[in-house]
């Protein structure tokens, strides 16, 4: 698609970046009373074909070890079963559910059993459902699991499992634009700020414009640190790969498998039509380019399929359909599974 040059040569906010999240941004301001300002989103490839929105693991969990994470997570699951309402009642708008297959954290050592029930009291007085499971609560409710070396295991089957991101996405988009949101396929390539230096005045296309602006917002994913530094701000993110394999067993589970975050790191889950999506990176897991796709055979075949067969030894037994390669931004200082 050729580039699109902008309608006006001001906005109120100019969005880097139109995936899912500049997507979020532009349409809650659109859908704001008390903001009536122009908005602009800016995006370099409107396929989104590279982008980690289309290769996101579409997954919500309301585990996490802070108050307000867990808040986020519930009105997120509360928009996406009530989609239509929060689009006005758009009797074009799809209703939506939650495949809630729960997420299931186990524990190999007591360090992490310990932040699990901790997390465990704060998601409770969140109104959460998170139920700790002992090895052998585990063993007699999904009893394909080897919970051998396991000392605690965290679940939660209320509004945790896969929903539909890219409706979400696409409805997002459509309504934003319906709303006067303007969006156009180019590029921010440099910024500049005020005299103070205090913020950013005007960002230039790659189209050759220069767009004067009172907020820019960075939603451009793995390539947030390059954004940022137009503005002269370096951001704590690192470009890193995601690796995902669809595959079928040749003896299927007999009950829906939750997305299981095996101690290695390494996560699994229902996929339907019988078959499991599985998730994981290289041990070292360096920073890469961000337009690096390029995938890693031995990954899956040194480390992630013994994992998944040890920890469910009906998968050593496994038909890889498909598999692929996205890259998502990650702040290497924070190393909680939280």
């Amino acid at each position: 698609m050729a580039t699109q040059t902008p309608n006006h040569s001001s906005y109120d906010v100019v969005i880097v970046g139109g995936a899912i999240m500049g997507a979020s941004v532009a349409w809650f301001l659109s859908d704001d009373p008390d903001f009536d300002g122009k908005v602009l989103v800016v995006e370099r490839d409107t396929s989104y074909e590279f982008s980690s929105t289309m290769h996101t693991n579409s997954c919500m969990r309301q585990q996490f070890s802070t108050e307000l994470n867990v808040r986020i997570s519930q009105f997120a699951a509360d928009f996406v079963k009530n989609l239509p309402r929060y689009m006005g009642n758009d009797d074009r708008v799809p209703d939506l559910s939650i495949q809630n297959f729960g997420y299931m954290y186990l524990a190999d050592n007591d360090d992490f059993a310990d932040v699990l029930r901790e997390s465990q009291a704060t998601q409770i007085a969140a109104g959460a459902a998170t139920q700790l499971m002992s090895p052998e609560q585990i063993k007699a409710a999904y009893p394909f699991y080897n919970v051998d070396d396991i000392v605690l295991g965290s679940i939660n089957l209320v509004d945790e499992g896969f929903w539909d991101a890219t409706a979400v996405f696409d409805w997002w988009r459509r309504s934003a634009r319906e709303r006067g949101v303007e969006y156009v396929q180019n590029e921010v390539v440099a910024m500049t700020k005020n005299a103070a230096g205090t913020r950013v005045e005007n960002v230039k296309l790659k189209s050759g414009e220069v767009i004067a602006c009172a907020h820019v917002l960075n939603a451009s994913g793995p390539r947030a640190i390059e954004t940022a530094k137009m503005a002269g701000v370096a951001v704590p993110v690192e470009p890193r790969k995601r690796f995902s394999w669809i595959f079928s067993a040749e003896k299927p589970l007999d009950r829906d498998l939750p997305l299981t975050i095996d101690p290695s790191g390494i996560h699994v889950r229902e996929n339907g039509g019988g078959t499991y999506q599985c998730g994981g990176h290289s041990e070292i897991d360096p920073a890469v380019d961000y337009d690096d796709f390029q995938m890693d055979h031995s990954i899956w075949e040194n480390h992630v399929w013994p994992v998944l067969a040890t920890r469910i030894p009906q998968f050593e037994a496994i038909k890889v359909q498909s598999e692929g390669v996205g890259i998502t931004p990650i702040t290497p200082s924070i190393t909680t599974r939280f």
